[in-house]
């Protein structure tokens, strides 16, 4: 998603577009004081691994990814590299297969009782995050890497950008401004959409976001979602309460991953990002953030900050970090965007 009301965000790469080459780093002030660093968990709830540590746990898993696919997968800015695959990603694809098949006997054990068959369920994977941190290459990464293991070779990916309500609604309800925080989204289509999912349709349908028009698409342009053995759920507003309903979003998850870092580090990276939009996609005609195009280094510098203190953050700070805790695995990243420490849940 590209922004709240008429502001940036930037919590993905459009897919409209080639993805541009890593952007050089901007230099910029420490956070405003207030600011939060979201490095401090429940220690008792999780057991830490070093990178060293949660590499070990790849056991003997396979590298199924090369070079030129990380090129494909890379988000804007990021420093994804098979270093990074193999220490973490191969790991994580290890517990979700180990995990998938443990789901799978206990369906089949329910099957048995009842004495009769019941439609095939998807494993679903929830992924979440600040915007700019990173949490599309994590899903992308891990969907590639899913789909490569024989056991379950059908892996679909949703965002929850196209849950947004669209532009029109948001400004008749005055809340275009707000765009991203949580009653901005159309929950109630997104716990039907994965009760759906859950109770074995054979099809299911999930809108669809543009990032360079910033508003959602229309029907045609679903993604149609057919009983895989995998869904992967990307987006903010994954692991937070749902308001009005006593239904969380994460009760239809059988993991949840939380991608963490301290907040400066992902000020820079958004500002980074911001940056390379304005080299790229908001030089199209079409596109709705055409207007920051010509703004020199130090206006967009100025710009994406002011965007992200008065915007981003302040939905990181109020309603997506609370939501880490609720996460089965935090992987947590360090200022170059490495994930230098893995937190498990104790389940």
């Amino acid at each position: 998603m590209l922004g709240a009301g008429g502001s940036p965000s930037c919590s993905g790469a459009s897919a409209e577009t080639d993805r541009p080459q890593r952007a050089r780093p901007v230099q910029l002030a420490a956070p405003a004081p207030g600011s939060v660093a979201s490095s401090s968990v429940d220690a008792a709830l999780y057991e830490s691994f070093s990178r060293d540590q949660w590499r070990a746990r790849r056991a003997a898993t396979p590298l199924t990814l090369t070079a030129a696919d990380l090129d494909e997968l890379r988000g804007l800015n990021e420093a994804l590299d098979l270093d990074e695959v193999e220490s973490v990603y191969l790991p994580l694809s290890r517990l979700v297969n180990l995990h998938v098949t443990a789901v799978r006997t206990r369906q089949q054990a329910t099957q048995t009782f009842l004495g009769r068959e019941q439609p095939p369920v998807p494993y679903v994977i929830g992924v979440a995050g600040s915007v700019a941190v990173g949490k599309s290459t994590t899903s992308r990464v891990l969907q590639a890497l899913l789909a490569r293991w024989p056991d379950h070779p059908r892996v679909d990916l949703v965002t929850t950008d196209g849950f947004l309500f669209p532009n029109a609604e948001l400004e008749r309800r005055g809340i275009l401004k707000r765009k991203g925080f949580p009653e901005s989204y159309d929950v109630r289509r997104l716990l039907q959409f994965l009760r759906d999912l859950k109770s074995g349709a054979s099809e299911v349908r999930a809108p669809t976001y543009s990032h360079l028009t910033y508003d959602v698409l229309p029907p045609e342009d679903d993604v149609v979602v057919r009983q895989p053995d995998i869904l992967i759920v990307e987006g903010l507003n994954v692991l937070q309460a749902s308001r009005g309903t006593t239904t969380f979003v994460s009760d239809f998850f059988d993991l949840s991953i939380y991608v963490d870092a301290d907040t400066a580090d992902v000020q820079q990276w958004y500002v980074e990002r911001f940056h390379t939009l304005r080299e790229t996609v908001f030089q199209q005609s079409d596109s709705y953030f055409q207007r920051f195009a010509n703004l020199s280094v130090k206006e967009a510098t100025a710009t994406a900050l002011d965007i992200w203190r008065e915007v981003n953050e302040r939905n990181l700070v109020a309603n997506i970090e609370p939501t880490r805790e609720r996460a089965d695995v935090i992987l947590r990243k360090g200022p170059d965007h490495h994930v230098d420490e893995v937190r498990l849940r104790h389940i």
